[in-house]
């Protein structure tokens, strides 16, 4: 995996954790107001309610696909051993085509003191293509992964949480409360508390996006995430929060000190077309990815 730094102490022990886990990236907190876009179009198709949660959290990724575009900023924020890792990332996504192209900068404990450059992440359904991997893979080749495939069906892996996936986990809400309502980045936003059962979001996702919760389901140790999302006047997902829990040998193991990822996504700029093209076959990478 990306990150592959060894060393004694505390701040060793979170990147052979995160290494483990096969995720090359992790941070959370409050993107608040750094990124925002404007308010509602105003059309009121969905006046959001405290009163009827559940309905509202469950339909926030079909409100998102009826807005096509976004941009999103993210973060990742894994604590191991009393130390922090924090990596960010930020691109644009395509709800209807469920396509996304992001940049991922990782922190220097994981990066190493090389200045590693960005890693470009293509989100695909059942895919996750990254350039900049580094670990011996060439300078104009693509790792592609099956996200199906992985355990925690690339909810962490990328270091960036799929923003469908993120919107889909919502469907498996409960235990909802009505946290009240806000203001995130000029916008006003309801705020919601509960927990997303990954059965249950699984087995009421869209098809794309099925396979790779299904993996998530079966592989983490704990069946239910907690998150805090924000919604606007209109039901659009404009910032959601999930608190991951697994063992630092990773996701689906009982073993080793449990290590917590908490993945914030902000998204604004509603309506922005996005564009992301596929590598083609002989632009992905085939040989033995060097481990650290």
């Amino acid at each position: 995996m990306v990150v592959q730094q060894y060393r004694d102490g505390g701040r060793a022990r979170t990147v052979r954790a995160l290494a483990a886990a096969g995720v090359i990236a992790v941070s959370a907190g409050c993107l608040g107001g750094e990124a925002g876009s404007g308010a509602s179009d105003g059309s009121g198709r969905r006046s959001v309610a405290a009163d009827r949660p559940l309905d509202l959290l469950g339909q926030a990724a079909d409100v998102l696909v009826e807005a096509g575009g976004a941009e999103t900023r993210t973060s990742m924020e894994t604590a191991a051993g009393g130390t922090r890792v924090t990596i960010r990332g930020q691109g644009s996504y395509d709800f209807r085509r469920q396509l996304g192209r992001l940049k991922v900068v990782l922190p220097e404990e994981a990066a190493g003191g090389d200045g590693h450059r960005p890693i470009t992440e293509l989100l695909a359904p059942g895919a996750l293509y990254m350039k900049n991997r580094g670990a011996g893979v060439p300078d104009d080749k693509w790792v592609r992964i099956d996200t199906t495939a992985l355990k925690d069906g690339n909810l962490l892996t990328g270091g960036v949480t799929d923003p469908m996936a993120a919107a889909e986990l919502l469907r498996g809400a409960a235990d909802v409360s009505y946290a009240g309502k806000s203001e995130l980045a000029g916008v006003a936003v309801h705020h919601y508390r509960g927990v997303a059962d990954l059965g249950r979001a699984a087995r009421a996702a869209s098809p794309q996006s099925r396979g790779a919760l299904s993996a998530a389901a079966k592989g983490f140790s704990k069946d239910t995430v907690p998150f805090d999302a924000y919604l606007d006047e209109d039901g659009r997902l404009r910032k959601v929060r999930h608190r991951f829990t697994f063992s630092a040998d990773g996701p689906g193991s009982a073993e080793g000190p449990e290590v917590s990822v908490v993945s914030t996504l902000l998204l604004y700029g509603f309506g922005l077309p996005v564009t992301v093209t596929l590598p083609d076959e002989d632009a992905i990478y085939t040989g033995e990815i060097r481990q650290g």
